[in-house]
């Protein structure tokens, strides 16, 4: 059964959308403040985040912060009154999913639970070349059981190459089962993975199974495994190479099939080198390293990727959004350094707050592009000066300008038109 979180402080509330979000289907853990939930649950537990906005200890918007510098991008439904719906807006620019209004019904909530969760698997879209041949070699690898480490940027794609493999396995039929290490606390991150009795420490009020057990005969995804505990670290090689876990507690160790899967952001080999990673561990997850590049240096998969994404959101939405040239010039120009998972959010806050479906450039985006700063003033007069001050300073060469800001040469003289300057 999916998960759902709800942190309210108004006792009411927050047993009316845990009532509301059970009758969605979903298993629902309540939290009064957003501290305690940040500091006693894994977050990546769960398929959808409902907070609200004011609470005394801590804000939604200062939880949504927190829980996107965790690097973890489950949807966020933030509940707001009239008065600050600026706040809201707020909230989606800093990483929330979308936003309700109080008071709202239960078919608003279960529209928007409906908006932002995914109905299916994600689709690899993978035009360009190295995304192609990675693809290859993840369907030649993921026929043998051998461990894998996905490297790379946060954003790129590692936890969707790690479903290709498992789906192109033969393990395709049992679970796959994810954890983010960087999420959770060296205790916590413990009991989840190997599980623990009943009575085994405070609050250990039934036995749990831990992702080793769940992934039984299946794969196992440690996201982000540079993140993990030195002292962790131990007893993971030691799973891995005696193929039985100890559950907290427990008298006797159980044996686990499991093929494992680990990714990392970071040169997990520098790690080593730095003494915050075991030498042991790394060459026992390093068997076969695949490194996926950021989508910069991929650009054939912008355009693709942001067509799938606008498809996905025009369903969700019950609307038929489109992106014309010049937008689809603006998202090929930017860097995107969160990668495939900031395009997604990018183009869900658009789509979100246009009243338009044509998808249109944000006004605090065109005051910068590749790097060059120009004043303020409406979107036309930055736009303007920003492609004088690119001819000026390529000597009016409209080709190599147009090089620089990531356009076309037409666009340049149609743009010069439509202003009425000459040289």
């Amino acid at each position: 059964m999916k998960r759902a979180l709800v942190i309210d402080d108004e006792q009411d509330m927050a047993l009316a959308l845990k009532e509301s979000l059970k009758r969605c289907g979903f298993d629902v853990s309540v939290f009064s403040n957003p501290i305690d939930a940040l500091s006693r649950i894994n977050l990546s537990d769960f398929s959808v985040i409902v907070t609200d906005m004011k609470m005394p200890k801590m804000s939604g918007l200062e939880f949504i912060s927190e829980v996107r510098k965790k690097g973890l991008f489950v949807p966020i439904i933030v509940i707001t009154g009239f008065g600050t719906v600026e706040n809201a807006v707020d909230a989606m620019k800093l990483g929330a999913t979308d936003y309700i209004m109080k008071p709202f019904s239960f078919e608003t909530l279960k529209e928007a639970i409906q908006r932002v969760t995914p109905s299916d698997e994600y689709e690899i879209v993978a035009h360009s070349p190295q995304m192609q041949k990675i693809l290859s070699v993840a369907k030649e690898v993921a026929e043998t059981d051998i461990s894998i480490l996905l490297s790379g940027e946060s954003g790129t794609g590692k936890e969707v190459i790690a479903r290709y493999i498992h789906k192109m396995s033969n393990r395709r039929e049992k679970p796959f089962i994810a954890i983010n290490c960087a999420a959770i606390s060296e205790s916590l991150l413990e009991s989840e993975l190997f599980g623990y009795e009943k009575g085994a420490f405070t609050g250990a009020s039934e036995r749990r199974l831990g992702k080793f057990e769940l992934a039984h005969e299946g794969t196992l995804l440690l996201d982000e495994i540079s993140e993990m505990a030195f002292n962790l670290q131990a007893k993971l090689l030691r799973v891995i190479q005696e193929k039985e876990i100890d559950r907290i507690g427990g008298r006797f160790p159980i044996p686990v099939n499991v093929r494992i899967i680990a990714t990392t952001n970071r040169e997990l080999h520098a790690e080593v080198k730095n003494g915050r990673f075991r030498e042991d561990l790394y060459y026992r997850l390093n068997v076969f390293p695949i490194k996926i590049p950021p989508l910069r240096e991929r650009k054939d998969d912008i355009i693709p990727l942001s067509e799938y994404f606008v498809k996905r959101l025009s369903n969700k939405l019950g609307r038929s959004f489109k992106m014309g040239v010049e937008f689809k010039e603006f998202l090929l120009r930017k860097t995107w350094e969160g990668n495939v998972r900031e395009l997604e959010n990018f183009l869900y806050r658009i789509a979100v707050l246009s009243r338009s479906e044509e998808l249109y450039i944000p006004e605090d985006e065109l005051t910068t592009t590749n790097g060059l700063q120009t004043s303020k003033g409406t979107v036309k007069d930055v736009e303007r000066e920003l492609i004088l001050k690119t001819l000026n300073e390529t000597g009016w060469n409209k080709t190599k300008a147009a090089e620089i800001l990531g356009v076309t040469s037409r666009t340049i003289r149609n743009k010069l038109k439509e202003y009425g300057i000459k040289r």
